[in-house]
């Protein structure tokens, strides 16, 4: 957490990750799907605008560790544990398909209203830099070049030493 200001509290990005984790998992046992949807509506309003992106790609993820962890929990008491675990995991997710479709739809629409995508223009690398004045004269026709050529010799291979028979 960066603490409070003005903005009032936010979250990086593992902090409402981690959040979102414990709210799916306590809510894992009693009201899985609206736990987990309470979850990615809190994540993504708390965390910074900057740390929206790596936010919207994890509900899948904490909801599917969550159910994983639960389940395993409940098949350590059964006599056949591989059987439960199978089941209890086939139903959590199964039945938790619809939720994990609408927290996860809900998170992204509101981290894109949010800012979401600047973080996708930042990680493209933004909008292409005006060309330098010298960059333009170097170029052709007037299209600045978008690259920069190796230098002779970069893949050629380096010989150490001196040859045997010198």
């Amino acid at each position: 957490m960066t603490g409070t200001g003005r903005a009032g509290l936010r979250l990086t990005a593992r902090g409402a990750i981690v959040m979102l984790f414990v709210i799916t998992l306590v809510g894992m046992p009693f009201l899985p799907g609206p736990a987990f949807v309470a979850g990615c509506l809190a994540a993504v309003l708390l965390v910074r605008p900057r740390d929206l992106l790596p936010l919207v790609v994890t509900p899948p993820l904490v909801f599917f560790a969550a159910a994983l962890l639960v389940e395993l929990v409940r098949a350590l008491r059964s006599a056949s544990m591989l059987q439960t675990f199978g089941l209890g995991m086939f139903t959590a997710l199964s039945s938790g398909a619809p939720w994990l479709f609408l927290g996860s739809a809900l998170a992204l629409g509101i981290a894109w209203v949010r800012g979401l995508p600047a973080n996708l223009r930042e990680l493209r690398g933004g909008a292409a830099p005006e060309p330098t004045p010298a960059a333009r004269s170097r170029s052709r026709r007037g299209h600045a070049r978008t690259f920069d050529p190796e230098p002779e010799g970069y893949f050629e291979p380096r010989v150490y030493g001196k040859a045997a028979d010198e």
